[in-house]
């Protein structure tokens, strides 16, 4: 594609949508429930955020033709998946951080028992979120497995467990990757799948190379953040700075150096453009946003 793609723009509406979709689905719906754990979960989930993983369902799903309702239902399900391992990693029994999108963390802002319901509340109502009536039942079974397994044992929360055993030890670059592709890979992954899942409109090899895609911008977007631990400051980052070196835990420039690090995901952004740029779809967006993996500041 040679036309110009304002990703700007692109990101800025797409943003502005998933948010609507999460205001929706985090209203109070009857009283009921505890108003203090509402807030808590809507402070953690809105106004905040890049919502990287729903602007990949969106730029998939649109690429292939999926409906809006469809997507909006799976961009806000990542998104909260997303938050609530945010919320559980803040916690004093995780990495034990204050500061989360320029503000104080949920356990911060609330306590420690809140902030682990809110994870517990987000999680649950990111699958209610994908039974959607307007999406068809073969579709849901199908999105619903591929976000449980990214956000389980063997995706997202096993390396977490990964990244908690490893803090004070050495690990070689292979166990380093396959702790990443885990922690902060599989839910982008996923992401990818969601989008395509969304549609009736793409096949196995269109598929095989959206996943390509997703993991090379998955472990890309890991090693930019580790660069960024080490050359941005808390007020760009929105996070505290140099929280993995404070913590001794391994990295990217702890074990490459920064220069080899930054090449290592300009390498990987190569990779995941060439799974795409060859499909007979519109890729400008993923494309546009695989570019940006390494251009943010955080």
């Amino acid at each position: 594609m040679t036309q110009i793609f304002a990703l700007n723009d692109w990101m800025l509406q797409h943003q502005q949508q998933v948010e609507l979709a999460l205001q929706q689905r985090l209203a109070d719906r009857d009283s009921l429930t505890s108003l203090r754990l509402l807030s808590a979960m809507r402070y953690s989930t809105l106004d905040g955020g890049k919502r990287f993983r729903a602007l990949l369902v969106y730029a998939t799903g649109q690429a292939l033709a999926a409906p809006d309702t469809t997507l909006d239902a799976a961009a806000a399900a990542v998104e909260m998946i997303h938050a609530y391992s945010l919320v559980h990693d803040d916690m004093p029994i995780m990495d034990n951080d204050d500061l989360r999108r320029g503000r104080p963390t949920c356990h911060k802002a609330y306590d420690d028992a809140t902030a682990l319901l809110v994870g517990d509340a987000l999680q649950t109502l990111a699958f209610e979120t994908l039974c959607d009536d307007e999406i068809a039942p073969v579709k849901q079974a199908r999105m619903v497995k591929t976000l449980a397994q990214a956000a389980g044992a063997f995706g997202m929360a096993g390396g977490q467990a990964i990244d908690l055993e490893s803090v004070g030890k050495t690990l070689d670059l292979n166990a380093l990757q396959t702790m990443h592709q885990l922690k902060t890979g599989a839910l982008i992954r996923a992401a990818v799948a969601l989008g395509a899942q969304a549609s009736d409109n793409y096949d196995a090899t269109q598929a095989e190379s959206l996943d390509r895609y997703a993991a090379a911008i998955g472990l890309a977007f890991q090693v930019q953040d580790d660069v960024l631990d080490v050359t941005a400051d808390t007020q760009t980052l929105g996070k505290t700075q140099g929280a993995d070196i404070a913590l001794n835990k391994p990295t990217y420039p702890a074990l490459l150096g920064l220069e080899q690090a930054r090449q290592k995901a300009q390498d990987l952004i190569a990779e995941a453009i060439s799974a795409v740029e060859s499909l007979a779809i519109d890729s400008r967006a993923l494309v546009a946003i695989a570019h940006y993996v390494i251009k943010r500041a955080h």
